[in-house]
């Protein structure tokens, strides 16, 4: 019995397997491996995202310090201009102290008026350039004695005033920027009924009697 082709392309197709079939088993052989590389490839990944988010970690504490460091470094900058004059300025108040001391003996010997006028103005000439580097006085009689801004030269007996209150200023002492530059040399009462009181700070305080 004769066929047609197209009768013979139906059988064909009936018997031969197809392409898909073929290659089933090959598809079911490799998924075992697969799994394998899977599972290895989900291992890798957790180690890179572990090493990741640890770079990253390292990467901020890095940029902090980078940032404290600029910071720091900022501050002593500012502060390196802000006091570079410190030392000259130090050797400028025995100058100042002086003008004041001239001031007071001028006044008590009754010096004449246009004297004492040239030295009041050239001691404020002096006082203004202090200001203008941030240099200021502060005032000690009738304040507590502080170690931090005062210097004891002695103690004195003051009866009414309380202890460790300063009634005498020896030397001024001066801020530079809310800075001390120079503690003040004080003189600091004691009172003669309260023996166990001690206002003394790292030097010796001598006592008057």
């Amino acid at each position: 019995m004769n066929l047609s082709k197209s009768d013979s392309f139906i059988k064909g197709s009936h018997d031969s397997p197809s392409r898909e079939e073929k290659t089933a088993p090959e598809v079911l052989q490799k998924s075992p491996e697969s799994s394998g590389d899977l599972a290895e490839l989900h291992q890798k990944l957790e180690e890179k995202t572990k090493e990741a988010e640890e770079n990253y970690v390292r990467l901020l504490r890095l940029s902090a310090d980078m940032e404290n460091l600029k910071k720091r470094q900022e501050r002593e900058r500012a502060e390196l201009l802000q006091f570079a004059n410190e030392s000259l300025i130090k050797e400028l108040l025995p100058v100042v102290d002086n003008l004041e001391r001239a001031l007071d003996h001028g006044r008590q010997l009754s010096a004449p008026e246009a004297l004492l006028e040239g030295i009041e103005r050239v001691y404020q000439g002096f006082l203004k350039a202090l200001d203008r580097f941030g240099v200021t006085p502060f005032e000690s009689v009738g304040q507590h004695f502080d170690p931090a801004l005062h210097n004891a030269m002695m103690q004195e007996e003051a009866p009414g005033v309380p202890d460790c209150r300063i009634i005498k200023e020896v030397q001024k002492g001066y801020l530079m920027n809310q800075r001390l530059l120079r503690p003040a040399m004080v003189v600091v009462a004691r009172n003669p009924q309260n023996e166990n009181t001690s206002c003394q700070n790292d030097s010796t305080v001598q006592e008057e009697k």
